[in-house]
C-alpha cells in the first residue's frame, strides 16, 4: 500500500470496513484496509450474534430499518450458508405480560395484546417479502414449554415462535475481509491511522500509519489514496478530529454486556428464548451459540472505549431478569464468561434537524474529503458499505456498480454440496462428527485447507481443549492464513475458545503459544509476552463476576499433553 498507493483506503477492520474494502474492490477500485488492532476487535466480535431485522425496532415505527436488515438477512443466508444458520425464537405470553418486545402501549389487563404481537409478527413475515425464512405462528402453552423448558410455567398463558439467524460475528468479518483479499484488496491489521497530509487545497491526500505486528519495532508508513473511508465505529469522531476540522459525525457508544452459560445451566434446546419483558422495556435474549447459551444485552452508557467490559450491576442486571423467568435461577458460579461492546448510535452534526439517537447509518462526507460512515447493525453491513461506494462513484461521475447482492463469500462457494465430501475426508483422518460439522459451519468449503494440515500431522487433528470440537489445525491455519498474530487473535477470535470455555482455553493457552508460534516464528520471550497479553484479554471476559480468578498461570510454554484433559 505504501510503495504503490491505493484508490481507496478503508480505516477499520470491523465489518462494517470489512464490507467497504469488498464493494470496492468488486467494483474495480485498488483497495487498501487497516485496522489499529486485530479484526473484529472491537463491536464486530462483541456482539449477540444475530442476524435479524430487529423485532424490537418495529414498536419504535423503525420500519425502513427493519425491512432492510429483513432484505440483507436473507442475502446473508444465500450469500454465506457455512456462516449464517436460521434460527427460531420462542417468545412466551404470561398472564402478566404487557410490553413484550418493548410494546409501548400496554392493554389494560393484557386484554388484546395476543392480537397486537400477532399484527406485529405478521408485518415482520410481510416486511421479508421473498427472503422471509417461514411465516411466525401461535404456539400453545404446552408447546411453549416443550421448545423452552427452561421456563417458568407459572401463568403461562401460550407463545408465538418466529424465525431470524444467527451467526459467528467474528468470523463472519474475516470471511468478508478475506473474500475481499482473494479479489485483490489489500488487508492489516495492527496498523494505525496517527494522521493525515492534505494538499493545498485542503483536501487529504496521504494517512500516516504506525504499523506494529509484535514481531519488530514499529515502523511508519504513508499511504497514498484518491478517497479515504472512516469506518472506526465508535471512534470514528477521533478519526474525524485527526484531520483537523470539526467532526460531522457524533457517537454516542452504548454499552452491550452479554454472559455465557452451558447449555445444562439453562435447560435449553436448539430455539432462542425471548424474556418476556424487562422493567425498563429491554429485550433480553437467551441465545443458544455453538456450545454454549448468550445472555442478552444491556444498554448502558459509555466507558473505556478500549477496554470494554462488564461490571457487577450488568451481571446482576441480566441474572435478575433472567431468574424471574427460568425454573432454575441461574448463580454467578454458572456464568463461563462475560462480554461487552459498543454500539456506535449516532447522531449528526450541522444539520437542520439532527437526526434522533439511531440504528440507523449515516454517510457523511468532511471538507477535507474524508468519507465517515457509522451506526447501523451487523446485519446491513454491505448496505453500509454499498452507500458509502455509492458516494464516492457519484463524486467521480463514474458508473461503477454495486456487485455484492449476490456475491458469495469465500467458503461458500459450493456449499453445502461440499459438507458430503468433507464428513467422509475428515471421518478417513479419524476426526470426530462434531469436529467436521465444526469445521462446515466455520470454514465451509475452505475447511478443506483445515483437513490439509491434519493430513500432513495428525496430531493436529486433536482438540485444544477436551469437550469442545475445535483442533490443533485451525490454531496453525489461523496463523498461516487468517492473520493471527496473537494468542488473543487466535482463541479469541479466529476461534471463540475464549469465550466458550474460558478456564480451559486459559490451560490451553501454551499450547497454542507453541502452535501459533511455530507458524510465525516466535522466539521464547516473544510467547511469554503473549501469555502475559492473554491474562490481561481473559480479565475482561472475567469482568463483572464475583470471585472470578483465572485458574491456571500463564507462564509455561510447553504445549500441553494432548492425551490428557486440562483441569
Amino acid at each position: 500500500m505504501a510503495r504503490e498507493g491505493v484508490d481507496v483506503l478503508v480505516i477499520g477492520g470491523g465489518i462494517t470496513g470489512a464490507g467497504v474494502a469488498l464493494d470496492a474492490v468488486t467494483r474495480g477500485y485498488r483497495v487498501g484496509l487497516v485496522e489499529k488492532r486485530d479484526f473484529a476487535s472491537g463491536t464486530s466480535s462483541w456482539s449477540t450474534k444475530l442476524v435479524h431485522g430487529g423485532i424490537r425496532y418495529l414498536p419504535e415505527g423503525d420500519v425502513p430499518l427493519v425491512r432492510e436488515a429483513l432484505v440483507e438477512r436473507g442475502r446473508l443466508l444465500a450469500n454465506a450458508p457455512h456462516l449464517v444458520h436460521p434460527l427460531a425464537f420462542v417468545l412466551p405470553l404470561y398472564g402478566w405480560s404487557r410490553h413484550p418486545v418493548g410494546l409501548p402501549i400496554a392493554p389494560p389487563g393484557g386484554i388484546g395484546l395476543d392480537f397486537i404481537l400477532d399484527t406485529g409478527l405478521t408485518i415482520y413475515d410481510v416486511l421479508a417479502g421473498r427472503e422471509n425464512i417461514a411465516r411466525h405462528r401461535r404456539i400453545d402453552r404446552d408447546e411453549v414449554l416443550r421448545r423452552a423448558a427452561c421456563l417458568r410455567p407459572a401463568d403461562l398463558r401460550s407463545g408465538f415462535i418466529y424465525d431470524d439467524a444467527q451467526t459467528d460475528d467474528a468470523r463472519l468479518t474475516l470471511t468478508v475481509l478475506r473474500t475481499a483479499a482473494d479479489a485483490g484488496a489489500y488487508v492489516a491489521n495492527y496498523a494505525t491511522v496517527v494522521g493525515f497530509d492534505r494538499g493545498p487545497d485542503g483536501q487529504v491526500r496521504a494517512a500516516h500509519v504506525r504499523v506494529d505486528a509484535g514481531t519488530a519495532a514499529a515502523r511508519a508508513l504513508t499511504i497514498a489514496a484518491r478517497f479515504f473511508v472512516n469506518a472506526t465505529g465508535v471512534y470514528a469522531e477521533q478519526v474525524e478530529e485527526l484531520i483537523g476540522e470539526s467532526p460531522r459525525l457524533s457517537i454516542e457508544p452504548s454499552k452491550g454486556v452479554h454472559l455465557v452459560v452451558t447449555r445444562e445451566a439453562l435447560d435449553i434446546g436448539e430455539d432462542a428464548v425471548v424474556l418476556p419483558e424487562t422493567a425498563d422495556r429491554r429485550v433480553i435474549f437467551l441465545v443458544p451459540w455453538r456450545s454454549r447459551v448468550l445472555i442478552g444485552t444491556t444498554d448502558t452508557g459509555s466507558g473505556d472505549l478500549d477496554h470494554p467490559r462488564a461490571n457487577a450491576a450488568d451481571v446482576d442486571y441480566l441474572l435478575g431478569h433472567v431468574n424471574r423467568s427460568v425454573t432454575h435461577p441461574l448463580a454467578p458460579s454458572d456464568i463461563i464468561s462475560t462480554f461487552a461492546g459498543y454500539r456506535p448510535l449516532l447522531r449528526l452534526r450541522h444539520t437542520r434537524t439532527p437526526a434522533r439517537l439511531s440504528r440507523s447509518h449515516a454517510v457523511v462526507r468532511g471538507t477535507s474529503g474524508l468519507i465517515s460512515v457509522s451506526g447501523g447493525k451487523m446485519t446491513t453491513y454491505r448496505v453500509m458499505a454499498r452507500d458509502v461506494m455509492n458516494r464516492i462513484t457519484e463524486l467521480e461521475g463514474t458508473g461503477r456498480r454495486c456487485k455484492t447482492a449476490g456475491y458469495r463469500l469465500l467458503g461458500a462457494t459450493g456449499w453445502p454440496g461440499a459438507a458430503e465430501a468433507l464428513t467422509a475426508r475428515g471421518a478417513a483422518l479419524g476426526l470426530g462428527p462434531d469436529v467436521i460439522a465444526h469445521l462446515g459451519m466455520g470454514y465451509g468449503s475452505l475447511a478443506d485447507e483445515v483437513l490439509n494440515l491434519v493430513a500432513g500431522n495428525a496430531a493436529l487433528g486433536q482438540r485444544v481443549v477436551p469437550d469442545l470440537p475445535t483442533i490443533a489445525a485451525e490454531i496453525v491455519y489461523a496463523g498461516q492464513a487468517e492473520l493471527a498474530l496473537t494468542v488473543a487473535d487466535a482463541l479469541g477470535r479466529r476461534t471463540r475458545l475464549a469465550l466458550e470455555a474460558h478456564g480451559h482455553a486459559v490451560a490451553a493457552a501454551p499450547r497454542v503459544a507453541v502452535l501459533l508460534g511455530d507458524a510465525l516464528g516466535w522466539d521464547a520471550e516473544r510467547r511469554a509476552r503473549e501469555l502475559a497479553d492473554y491474562a490481561d484479554y481473559i480479565a475482561l471476559l472475567d469482568a463483572g463476576i464475583p470471585d472470578r480468578q483465572t485458574n491456571s498461570p500463564l507462564t509455561s510454554t510447553e504445549p500441553a499433553s494432548p492425551q490428557r484433559p486440562t483441569p
